[in-house]
């Protein structure tokens, strides 16, 4: 992948947590959310890449998932299953942070073995830092209030530094959690 000295400007099409896509504004990427069940037991959404579709690097032809996100029962946390990794439950995957009042701040441990963390800000940013350094890996930005709306788009954002293509599934994921985690209270 080619290096621009930019980040990558994820445009998240719908700002639901339900199901989008994030397209970059560059065409570098093109990441696809989607719900694949729902009934009264539990929620099941995939995440794909669809850019290496696009270059022909997925497996002959089929989709392989950066993340799939099964979520309980009343929307009770579930599992998470990164790329061809085990399943764990999403409370021992993101877990609070100390420190931080609430779930509006919870870390994970990434494929990488760095420890990033996702925080809400008072402005209604969600930011991710690597734990350990400080440095900021991505934000999701949502639409401001009395924005005009836009055709074709949310007005919402993830935005990933250019250094970290490697874990925007897991950024994905992980900030899927936490927004379900927000909207729903747990």
């Amino acid at each position: 992948m080619s290096n621009f000295g930019m980040p990558y400007f994820l445009e998240d099409t719908t700002g639901r947590i339900t199901g989008s896509e994030f397209v970059d504004l560059h065409n570098r990427m093109h990441l696809s959310l989607k719900q694949t069940l729902r009934d009264a037991h539990h929620a099941a959404y995939v995440i794909y890449d669809l850019s290496s579709r696009l270059s022909g690097a997925s497996r002959g032809g089929l989709l392989v998932p950066l993340a799939t996100l099964d979520f309980g029962a009343n929307n009770a946390l579930g599992t998470i299953k990164i790329g061809d990794s085990e399943h764990i439950q999403m409370g021992q995957y993101l877990s609070k942070c100390t420190g931080y009042v609430g779930a509006k701040a919870r870390k994970f441990r990434a494929s990488d073995g760095q420890d990033y963390r996702w925080s809400l800000q008072s402005n209604g940013e969600w930011q991710c830092t690597n734990v350990r350094s400080g440095y900021h890996i991505a934000t999701y930005s949502m639409k401001p209030a009395g924005e005009p709306q836009y055709a074709g788009s949310s007005g919402c954002m993830l935005t990933v530094e250019e250094a970290y293509p490697h874990l925007v599934g897991e950024l994905l994921a992980s900030l899927t959690i936490m927004r379900h985690i927000e909207q729903y209270d747990l």
